[in-house]
C-alpha cells in the first residue's frame, strides 16, 4: 500500500459488508422484513454506482500532463472502458434487486406492486404534495390502494426510478398544478368527499403522472382494483379544466 492509498482510508471489502449486514439487522429490529431491507439497501447500491457513472461521463476528460498525442489517446481509451465497466456494474447490481426486463405476463399481466416499491412512492410524493397544498385528509388505506394500482401500471425497473420521475413530472407542470390544488385541493371550496377526493390525497400527483403517461395501463389497474370511478373522472376533468 502506498502512501496515497493510507490517506484515502477507503472502506475495504469486508468493511463495507459489516456495515450492510449491521443495516440490515437494524432494520429487522425495527420491523421491516429481510426482503423489503434487502431490496432498499441494493438500490442504494444501484444507486450509487449510477450517479457516480453520471457525474464521470457528463465532464470532459482530458489525459494529465503533457505526454503527447499516442499517450492521451490510450489513457482516454482506457479510461472509456473503465467508465463502461462502471456502467456495467451498476446495471448488474440493478439488476439483482429488481431482475431483468421481460414481458408483461399472460394476458398482459404485470407484476403486482410490493409493500416496499408502495412505501418508497409515498416517501417521495409527500414532499411534492405538500409543496403544492396542505395535508392530505384522505383515508391512509386507500392511499396504500390507489398507490398500488398506479406501480402496478409499470415493469419493477420503472418503479425503481419512479420517485425521479414523479419530480420531473412536477417541474414541469408545477404551474398548472399549483392552479390546480388551489381550485380542487385542501382549502379550496371542494369537500373531501365526491368526485374531487383524491386531490386531497398525495397520490394526486402520482395518477395525473400516470393519466399522462400509460392513461390505458392506469384504467385497467384502476378497475382491477374496483377503486370508484367517479375519482379517477373528476381528477381528469380537474385537470382538463380551463385556467
Amino acid at each position: 500500500m502506498n502512501a496515497a492509498d493510507e490517506g484515502r482510508q477507503w472502506p475495504d471489502e469486508v468493511s463495507v459488508d459489516n456495515a450492510r449486514t449491521t443495516l440490515l439487522q437494524l432494520l429487522a429490529r425495527a420491523g421491516v422484513p429481510s426482503d423489503d431491507a434487502r431490496e432498499l439497501t441494493g438500490l442504494v447500491e444501484a444507486g450509487a454506482l449510477a450517479l457516480a457513472h453520471e457525474e464521470l461521463s457528463g465532464g470532459a476528460r482530458s489525459a494529465p500532463g503533457d505526454k503527447g498525442a499516442a499517450y492521451e489517446s490510450g489513457w482516454l481509451d482506457g479510461a472509456g472502458h473503465l467508465l463502461e465497466e462502471l456502467g456495467a456494474v451498476a446495471e448488474r447490481t440493478l439488476l439483482r434487486v429488481v431482475g431483468a426486463e421481460g414481458q408483461p405476463g399472460p394476458a398482459g399481466e404485470r407484476p403486482p406492486a410490493g409493500r416496499m416499491e408502495v412505501e418508497r412512492a409515498r416517501v417521495a410524493l409527500t414532499p411534492l404534495y405538500l409543496s403544492f397544498t396542505a395535508a392530505s385528509e384522505l383515508d391512509p388505506e386507500v392511499t396504500e390502494e390507489v398507490l398500488a394500482a398506479v406501480l402496478t401500471t409499470m415493469s419493477p425497473r420503472q418503479r425503481a426510478g419512479y420517485a425521479g420521475r414523479l419530480t420531473q413530472f412536477a417541474a414541469a407542470h408545477r404551474t398548472r398544478l399549483e392552479r390546480l390544488f388551489a381550485a380542487f385541493g385542501p382549502g379550496s371550496t371542494i369537500t373531501v368527499h365526491g368526485r374531487y377526493s383524491l386531490l386531497h390525497s398525495a397520490t394526486s400527483i402520482a395518477v395525473l403522472e400516470r393519466l399522462i403517461a400509460a392513461p390505458q395501463a392506469l384504467r385497467e389497474e384502476w378497475n382491477a382494483a374496483e377503486l370508484p370511478p367517479a375519482w379517477l373522472d373528476g381528477l381528469t376533468t380537474a385537470w382538463n379544466a380551463p385556467a
